[in-house]
């Protein structure tokens, strides 16, 4: 008989509920069944094969739609119960491949910021449709998140943006250029596009809206090659007097500073939690060697060295895995 205990997958966390405990199991079979074996594969792929029409990566999102994890289906959940949900199931995923997890997130992003602004219709729109995220910009970075200014330095100025939009009537029209790390962006069908607003030859912050990405005018570049995480499409986005329709505006200038702290507080909750599918998966690695590799007569897990050092692996992943979910409590 085992002297060791087996913990369930969420840890030392609180028991799942009966839901709970439904989603996380779908979302590990997946992540064991269909991701870790395509991570493989795909790890020795060009970022061009990665996208090309045999890719194994059409294969994984169509399956994916099958998790039931769509913006619209968890709008049907209480805030805290989504919350919940998206962590656990996400965090299997990020175990299995963090990113195809990326790919799989994203895709979900414009619907989800739709949800953020209250409008139903984008919701609609962009359900069953990739979607990507566009807001940082290639003279920029992430100083297009700082969209009250707060953190530019006192003596500095963050310059003309790259990207701007301008209402004329019942139209918005865009221009400019998205960085090259816009993750899903030369696949996606959707751009959730942050940028200034421009108005009399001056441009402020700014305006978020849903641009279709087959409207006149748009363009992708290359996809990204990247040395990690080869799983998680990246690449540029440029628009030439794209016309978007009013209807497509999530937020304007006044409320725009605010949106954008809204959409990094849940943004960056879910990217933390990525993380610590991938640590865990780590920890797991780490932790079969250390049984598997024998020294000094015995398997290093013996060593008290050793023994040390995963506990403490596992110990951050436990702490981690504890402030996530609580700061995804207090957001919801």
């Amino acid at each position: 008989m085992s002297h060791y205990i087996t913990l369930p997958l969420s840890g030392l966390e609180e028991p799942l509920s009966d839901m709970e405990q439904t989603v996380q199991d779908i979302a590990h079979r997946f992540a064991v069944d269909v991701l870790r074996p395509a991570s493989a594969r795909i790890d020795g792929m060009s970022a061009g094969e990665f996208i090309a029409q045999d890719s194994p990566l059409w294969n994984i999102l169509r399956q994916a739609a099958g998790l039931g994890l769509s913006v619209k289906a968890m709008q049907e959940l209480e805030p805290l119960e989504r919350e919940r949900i998206l962590l656990i199931a996400a965090e299997e995923l990020a175990w299995g491949d963090g990113g195809l997890a990326g790919m799989v997130l994203v895709s979900q992003m414009p619907g989800l910021f739709s949800a953020l602004a209250g409008n139903t219709a984008m919701v609609d729109y962009c359900d069953g449709k990739l979607g990507c995220w566009g807001i940082t910009e290639p003279d920029h970075g992430s100083d297009s998140l700082d969209a009250d200014g707060s953190i530019a330095a006192a003596t500095g100025s963050y310059g003309r943006p790259n990207c701007v939009a301008r209402i004329e009537g019942d139209r918005i029209i865009v221009n400019g250029q998205k960085s090259a790390w816009v993750s899903g962006a030369t696949v996606a069908q959707v751009c959730a596009l942050y940028c200034h607003l421009e108005e009399g030859g001056k441009t402020r912050p700014g305006v978020s809206l849903i641009v279709p990405l087959d409207a006149p005018g748009v363009s992708r570049g290359k996809p990204l090659e990247k040395i990690g995480l080869r799983g998680l499409n990246q690449g540029e986005i440029y628009f030439d007097n794209v016309e978007v329709p009013l209807s497509h505006l999530l937020v304007g200038p006044e409320g725009y500073a605010e949106f954008v702290h809204d959409t990094l507080a849940e943004a960056n909750v879910h990217v933390a939690n990525m993380a610590i599918g991938l640590a865990r998966a780590a920890f797991e690695h780490a932790h079969t060697y250390a049984h598997e590799r024998r020294q000094g007569g015995q398997a290093i897990i013996r060593h008290q060295s050793v023994q040390y050092r995963l506990f403490h692996m596992y110990r951050k992943v436990e702490a981690a895995r504890a402030l996530v979910r609580r700061v995804a409590t207090y957001n919801a």
